[in-house]
């Protein structure tokens, strides 16, 4: 595959090391000779050191064929997050380092996830898009805030802190963006 055709959760081979990609930035050229740039960062399959390097739009990267699983979370222990397939009832323990990202968005009940899977072996997971939390900290809300663009941080049930508009008070349900951690409106 191009590198220019690299997502967020694909995998691909380098240097003989298997990469699950967290993030790509796209970085545009800024003189007329210039190619377009893709920083890559993820983490190596195996021992979970951390992977960044940047690559020109064609350049050739070898592909490796995934499959994803939906999946539930079970519990979350000293181990890691344990998981189980929805189909096959097969038990997924996966360790918190490997999790950093995704760890603030993980509570029960929790819908959407899938794990990326490749030769029976679990590379990691993957969020739904949006989710619905809700706020169980923040300052109180501002009569007639509305009509102003200003936000306040907010601690969501899972810890997870994010800047909200300042009409928004504790107990709401709001929309959250799993990618950039922001707020996306009331659910």
């Amino acid at each position: 595959m191009k590198a220019n055709e690299i997502k967020r959760s694909s995998v691909f081979r380098i240097d003989g090391k298997n990469i699950v990609v967290k993030h790509v930035f796209v970085q545009s050229p800024h003189s007329r000779g210039g190619s377009t740039l893709y920083k890559v960062t993820g983490q190596e399959i195996g021992t979970g050191m951390k992977f960044e390097r940047s690559f020109k739009g064609d350049e050739i990267v070898e592909g490796i064929e995934v499959s994803r699983h939906s999946i539930s979370l079970l519990y979350r222990d000293t181990e890691g997050c344990t998981f189980m397939d929805n189909d096959s009832y097969e038990q997924y323990t996966i360790p918190d380092d490997s999790l950093e990202e995704e760890l603030p968005f993980l509570c029960d009940g929790i819908e959407g996830l899938r794990a990326v899977v490749t030769d029976g072996q679990i590379l990691g997971i993957e969020l739904p898009a949006t989710m619905v939390m809700e706020i169980t900290e923040c300052a109180p809300a501002m009569k007639a805030a509305s009509s102003s663009a200003r936000t306040k941080p907010a601690t969501l049930s899972t810890g997870l802190v994010v800047q909200v508009p300042e009409y928004l008070t504790p107990g709401e349900k709001i929309k959250i963006n799993t990618e950039t951690c922001e707020f996306m409106s009331r659910a």
